[in-house]
């Protein structure tokens, strides 16, 4: 997992679409997801971390 579409595309494969044209709030609520998805052991520690590693820095306006 690399970029913000390979996030999108995870939650997507779990049946969760965001977009409210605010990118911020959108950011927020992937990463509320991404908790859940973990908590339920949905997904394992490596794809949590990464995700929201990239979450984090699309928020910061990072392009790593």
């Amino acid at each position: 997992m690399r970029t913000m579409f390979d996030v999108m595309q995870l939650l997507k494969k779990h049946g969760t679409i965001i977009y409210t044209k605010d990118r911020g709030l959108d950011l927020s609520l992937m990463e509320d997801e991404l908790r859940e998805l973990y908590e339920w052991k949905m997904i394992d520690q490596t794809v949590f971390q990464q995700a929201l590693l990239i979450l984090r820095q699309e928020a910061s306006g990072r392009k790593e």
